[in-house]
C-alpha cells in the first residue's frame, strides 16, 4: 500500500450546466461524446430531455469550460451555456 503525498492528491468535481436552445438529440450525443474526449474530464453526460450537462474532472474548471463552449459552439452554434 502506498502513501499519497500531498501534491499527488487529485480532486475529483462534478459540476451541471443547462444547455439553452439545445433542439437536436442527435448533437447532444454528439457534444457528450466530444466532451468526453477532453482530457480533463472523467465523465459527462448530455441529457437532452433535460438540457443538462453534467461533468465530473479535474483541475481548472474555468479552463474546462472554455473548452466545453468550443466543442458546444461547433456542434450547435445556437446552444448557450450556464451554471444550473
Amino acid at each position: 500500500m502506498s502513501i499519497l503525498e500531498k501534491n499527488d492528491l487529485v480532486i475529483i468535481m462534478k459540476k451541471s450546466y443547462m444547455l439553452d436552445g439545445l433542439d437536436c438529440a442527435n448533437c447532444a450525443a454528439k457534444m457528450e461524446k466530444a466532451i468526453n474526449n477532453l482530457e480533463e474530464v472523467k465523465t459527462a453526460t448530455v441529457n437532452f430531455m433535460t438540457a443538462k450537462l453534467t461533468i465530473e474532472a479535474d483541475g481548472d474548471y474555468d479552463d474546462l469550460i472554455s473548452k466545453v463552449e468550443k466543442v458546444i459552439r461547433k456542434i450547435e452554434p445556437d446552444v448557450k451555456i450556464r451554471k444550473a
